[in-house]
């Protein structure tokens, strides 16, 4: 797939993710290509979505440019990313930017996402010169940061990230690094890149690790509950799942919330797999 020409993005006021008509207008509006973002794996272009009066900024990832894994099926990552969405939503915790499938985009069938203005000084992870994290940090491990050097990385005692945690344990996030963590200017927290979950198979990679063996929190527990209900065959979160996931991957998914369900608390790395994703940030 050709790489259009990069255009400066012209700056928009974009709708609030939460706000009502965002799935219209980044299902039905006009995409023009603004660019492409070079730092993405696979193609991801950034786009301006036009409807009815209405324009926002939003990435668009066409099916076309994804780059093939050994262990997810071919051109699916573009639906695994929707379906990230949709599971955010049932949680009523609104942790994924609205994300829809389109059909029809500049360079066909591809995820349309609202793009994010990221905040200028939210820090939630770190790389510290200590053995253990301060007060309002928890502790991922330690990282080689050379010259023979090693630091302890961390990330904030934050809330929103914790709520992440639970989501990525849900949804078995196989790549969760810090530069898929949007905070904004109003205090919220978004994530992006969720093209590599829902597998089958235990994959969970994350740097989200400070919450390893503890008790869930009680919001979280009453979330795994709506999950449960939700997910339910015949349920219209299990139908809409069941268009972008295997029937495998379907049950599986079950079968992690009713875990965490069952322990009441955090997963913690299984040894089978990577715990962290590289490079990490």
């Amino acid at each position: 797939m050709p790489a259009p020409e990069r255009i400066p993005p012209r700056r928009v006021t974009p709708p609030s993710p939460s706000a009502d008509g965002a799935e219209e207008l980044l299902t039905r509006g006009e995409l023009t290509v603004l660019g492409r973002i070079r730092e993405s794996s696979n193609a991801a272009l950034l786009c301006r979505a036009e409807l009815d009066g209405r324009s926002a900024q939003c990435v668009y990832k066409p099916v076309a440019g994804e780059r093939p894994l050994w262990d997810f099926p071919d051109g699916t990552l573009a639906q695994r990313e929707v379906a990230a969405y949709e599971v955010s939503e049932a949680t009523g915790w609104h942790l994924v930017p609205p994300t829809v499938l389109r059909p029809d985009g500049p360079y066909g069938a591809g995820m349309c996402q609202l793009w994010i203005d990221v905040a200028g000084d939210a820090s939630l992870l770190a790389l510290i010169d200590a053995e253990e994290p301060g007060p309002g940090w928890k502790a991922v491990g330690f990282a080689e940061v050379g010259d023979g050097r090693t630091a302890l990385l961390v990330h904030a005692d934050d809330e929103r990230l914790r709520r992440l945690a639970v989501l990525d344990a849900v949804i078995n996030n196989a790549d969760r690094k810090g530069g898929h963590l949007l905070p904004t200017d109003d205090g919220r927290l978004y994530a992006i890149d969720h093209g590599v979950t829902f597998n089958a198979e235990d994959k969970l990679r994350t740097l989200l690790w400070g919450w390893a063996g503890e008790p869930l929190t009680a919001e979280a527990v009453a979330a795994m509950d709506a999950l449960t209900a939700a997910l339910a065959p015949g349920e219209p979160l299990a139908d809409r799942l069941g268009g972008l996931i295997t029937a495998g991957e379907l049950k599986a998914l079950r079968g992690r919330v009713t875990a965490l369900r069952e322990t009441g608390r955090h997963p913690e790395p299984s040894g089978n797999w990577p715990a962290i994703p590289w490079p990490p940030i």
